[in-house]
């Protein structure tokens, strides 16, 4: 089975995010084909679960994974970092095998 993990930092600010939109189940993850590596990661923010998307709970908050892009993201943890003025959601992968310079696209 699929594992995906929230640092406590991605669960704030998922919350944080939710309140202020008064509305919503959780961040949704998927990755698409995009870059000069191969895929980018897609975040949205979920107002509802899809039939087939796969839930991981953490520190009171979900993410949910697009099927298509679990293999991609087994084993990842989804942290929330602050550097200098840039605020971002990054993905520690352990299958990611290069990036671009960027950092915008991986390939697996």
């Amino acid at each position: 089975m699929a594992h995906l993990s929230i640092t406590t930092s991605a669960a704030e600010q998922i919350r944080r995010v939710l309140e202020e939109r008064g509305h919503g189940l959780g961040l949704r993850v998927s990755v698409k084909p995009s870059g000069c590596s191969g895929y980018s990661y897609v975040l949205d923010f979920a107002d509802e679960a899809a039939n087939d998307d796969v839930a991981f709970k953490e520190h009171g908050v979900s993410v949910f994974v697009a099927p298509e892009a679990l293999e991609m993201l087994d084993g990842s943890e989804v942290d929330y970092v602050s550097e200098g003025l840039n605020r971002y959601f990054r993905f520690n992968n352990p299958n990611v095998k290069d990036q671009c310079g960027c950092g915008e696209s991986f390939s697996v």
